[in-house]
């Protein structure tokens, strides 16, 4: 939990809070299809357990936050241009909602998927 004083008192952030900020941001920039499981052990609770947080990693350091997104790409994109653009896009989101320093956004791309032509 990340906790940042005011003059009215204290306020808690939990780690998930901040990850469903993340996983909605990578879903609404271009080109991703989706996010994915970081290993095998995540992609099996998955199929259990429907997470919306699921493919984003968020650790806290002293006073700032890093952040690991698994996502998959659709094929045809230029995959750089795409990473940037969700590293972008949630380290703004991210920044704007909480006020939180975002130190790092690290995409890690699980995979490409041809979308359906017809």
């Amino acid at each position: 939990m990340k906790q940042s004083a005011n003059p009215y008192g204290n306020i808690y952030l939990s780690p998930k809070a901040i990850a469903t900020i993340a996983y909605h941001a990578a879903l609404e920039s271009y080109g991703v299809v989706g996010l994915a499981p970081k290993n095998l052990a995540q992609g099996i609770a998955q199929v259990l357990v429907k997470e919306p947080t699921h493919g984003v990693d968020v650790h806290f350091t002293d006073d700032s936050v890093v952040i690991d997104l698994y996502i998959i790409v659709e094929y045809g994109t230029r995959i750089q241009t795409v990473a940037s653009s969700v590293a972008d896009n949630v380290r703004y989101q991210i920044e704007k909602s909480t006020g939180l320093p975002v130190k790092e956004v690290n995409v890690h791309i699980r995979g490409l998927r041809v979308s359906n032509t017809d």
